[in-house]
């Protein structure tokens, strides 16, 4: 295999700026993921059916479908009436904010309900609300547990953000495929691309074990 390096010199700038997009783009998705992913576990663990019937279709809709076809459907169905142009950045943190939020929303739901039901007893004995309770008890001892978990769907987004390249939005992916396109060779876009990928996914990895070890030491 012989590589052409003067080849990924020249893209080397393109690379670059997509993997601040790809960094980008799942920071958003996770952060964003997260916010919307409370309120919808939350919102599954109303005992009322009905309030919480669509809060289960969603979770079952963006985890029953291909992320790509999420993608599609919101570049070319959702965010033009809305922005009167298709924007693929928006779209792509549309797509994974949403995608992410249906899995983070069974985090939330199951670290919560791992907690003892005494603690939140002994929050309402102390003339906590149910709010008060959820907000100072049970989500800081939920939240260690749920660390290994959100910290694999980080991982998984940061790949799964590679698929945004189908609509044009600039992350490292859509800089690979161009550069295969344009000297028509497979290895040093992909394996480039490959290598970066691994290093964030590895590097967040130890990152997330460093956090967990420490939380676990408190």
């Amino acid at each position: 295999m012989d590589i052409q390096w003067d080849i990924l010199a020249e893209y080397a700038p393109y690379f670059a700026k997509g993997t601040l997009l790809t960094i980008g783009l799942s920071l958003a998705g996770i952060l964003i993921g997260c916010i919307l992913g409370l309120f919808i576990g939350l919102g599954k663990m109303v005992r009322n059916k009905f309030i919480a019937f669509p809060f289960n279709c969603y979770i079952a809709f963006f985890r029953g479908t291909p992320l790509m076809v999420q993608i599609l459907l919101i570049h070319f169905g959702v965010i033009p009436p809305i922005l009167g142009t298709t924007n693929a950045i928006v779209a792509a943190i549309v797509a994974l904010s949403l995608n992410s939020a249906a899995y983070v929303s069974e985090i939330f739901r199951a670290g919560i309900q791992s907690i003892d039901k005494g603690q939140m007893e002994a929050a309402r004995s102390l003339g906590m609300n149910h709010v008060q309770a959820m907000r100072f008890v049970i989500l800081p001892q939920a939240f260690k547990r749920m660390i290994p978990p959100l910290g694999n769907e980080f991982v998984v987004l940061i790949k799964d953000s590679s698929l945004a390249a189908i609509i044009a939005a600039p992350e490292l992916m859509y800089w690979g495929r161009a550069m295969q396109g344009q000297y028509y060779r497979p290895w040093e876009p992909y394996i480039t691309a490959a290598l970066i990928y691994f290093v964030l996914t590895f590097s967040l990895s130890l990152l997330l074990s460093r956090l967990e070890r420490r939380l676990t030491t408190e």
